[in-house]
């Protein structure tokens, strides 16, 4: 007998000898995918399961971004990303509201220096207008340096798109997962899916904790998301990775209002984002990745402070106070040309089988979106019906009181122990929760106090 088959035989009664427990549905991926996904799949009465490889969730991908809610001027009209953006951006902020989530709807400006770059404007001009985005207009370069005076004089036209926004994307998928939760869906941290496995009556998940059977699968794992689905059915998608390097400035610096986004003639440049938070976030044009996934470039940082520094050039780049890196991921057709996907891939590669492979922008302005349909298909496949209690509104613990720990932020211990009892348990945890060390000393004063709460809070101290 061939070793495939005596291998398969072995590992079935391995898991018929596992107890197993059953559920509607596994949700792989702690990510704002995988949390949308969840919160999604709680509006029917579907037993909903998120595992998430991290001891917290949003810890990947999700972890470095821009915190841009697009408008949807850069999507090929017809396409998901263009119907989903468009969409997601008309209701983002009532979705804000909804998760108690600070929303800032600043606009955006597309600048050019020269013919060659206005051209683009038009272009996405006229795809914009397709798409519906609201109130787009094309303005002159006196016009820009009006609504943004540090502007460049080589500056000479800029598409305005009004109903650009930012959001910190860790609050968005840290609020959308503790919404499913309060909604009935379990979780398990820490549990990372090693094998999937498909029978009769829907899928085992080996993990590194224990076994699960489900229903139905929904695959939001990020950059393992196409090796867990090839770990279940032949290679489809898989992803080619590249990167971008960020500098935040300090709250302080005096900083444009509206997004920008900098076309220049031989390509793309640097995007500056006034954040929710008030300080200035800088991304890098992509570059291809080396050395580890989430460390920085110097050459790409060089060339982060020179492009925005050519956008803007009284902008104090030296005011930085943090720095760090973002994995891209690029998906492509498992085919001898590598063909590369240019929209979302909601992927089936079976039934009741779903995976979000490659989600790259606009994925943050369209996580809900995408948990809402991939949520549909699924409810309608097991024909499940609407859960009649679910509330879509996030129910926020807030103890603030007078013993501040975080001085750059004024964040009270009150807030800390609030955001340990929501589930953080790192300080990466606590800052993603309360913004804790992201100010100007970044943790090096609350930093050692912050730790002995969560030391405290892990051996049952008040």
């Amino acid at each position: 007998m061939p070793w495939a088959a005596i291998r398969s035989i072995i590992l079935a009664r391995s898991f018929r000898s596992i107890e197993m427990e059953w559920v509607d549905v596994v949700v792989i991926g702690g990510g704002v995918l995988g949390a949308f996904a969840a919160r999604n799949l709680r509006r029917w009465r579907l037993e909903t399961l998120l595992t998430c490889a991290e001891v917290d969730v949003c810890m990947g991908i999700t972890r470095a971004n821009s915190a841009i809610v697009y408008s949807g001027c850069d999507n090929k009209p017809g396409s998901l990303k263009a119907e989903m953006t468009v969409a997601a951006n008309r209701n983002f902020a009532k979705l804000c509201d909804e998760l108690a989530v600070p929303f800032k709807r600043c606009g955006s400006l597309l600048v050019a220096d020269g013919s060659e770059s206005e051209a683009v404007l038009h272009k996405k001009l006229k795809q914009g207008r397709e798409n519906g985005v609201p109130d787009l207009r094309i303005l002159s370069g006196e016009e820009a340096r009006a609504l943004e005076p540090m502007l460049a004089e080589s500056v000479t036209a800029a598409l305005l798109a009004p109903s650009s926004g930012t959001v910190n994307p860790w609050q968005l998928g840290i609020a959308a997962y503790e919404n499913a939760v309060q909604n009935g869906c379990r979780a398990k941290m820490g549990c990372e899916v090693r094998q999937i496995r498909r029978e009769k009556d829907g899928y085992v998940l080996e993990t590194d904790a224990e076994t699960f059977h489900c229903r139905a699968v929904v695959n939001a794992a990020g950059l393992a998301a196409a090796a867990l689905q090839e770990s279940c059915f032949p290679p489809s998608i898989r992803l080619a990775l590249d990167a971008a390097d960020y500098l935040v400035l300090d709250k302080n610096t005096p900083a444009p209002r509206h997004i920008l986004f900098q076309e220049c003639s031989n390509g793309k440049g640097v995007t500056v984002v006034p954040t929710v938070e008030g300080t200035l976030l800088l991304e890098s044009p992509v570059r291809p990745l080396t050395g580890e996934h989430w460390a920085t470039s110097r050459e790409g940082l060089t060339t982060l402070r020179h492009l925005a520094k050519v956008m803007l050039p009284e902008l104090a780049v030296e005011r930085q106070i943090r720095s760090f890196a973002a994995v891209r991921p690029n998906p492509y057709v498992v085919n001898s040309e590598k063909t590369r996907l240019h929209d979302f891939v909601i992927a089936a590669p079976a039934e009741n089988f779903i995976s979000l492979i490659g989600v790259k922008t606009p994925g943050l302005t369209c996580a809900d979106a995408l948990g809402s349909e991939v949520a549909r298909r699924i409810a309608t496949a097991l024909g499940a019906e609407l859960n009649e209690n679910f509330s879509p509104s996030r129910k926020v613990l807030v103890q603030k009181d007078d013993e501040i720990v975080c001085q750059c932020e004024q964040i009270s211990k009150g807030e800390i122990l609030a955001a340990i009892a929501r589930g953080a348990r790192t300080l990466d945890g606590v800052k993603h929760r309360t913004g804790s060390g992201l100010g100007r000393c970044q943790g090096s004063r609350c930093r050692a106090h912050i730790e002995a709460l969560l030391e405290e809070a892990k051996h049952g101290t008040p």
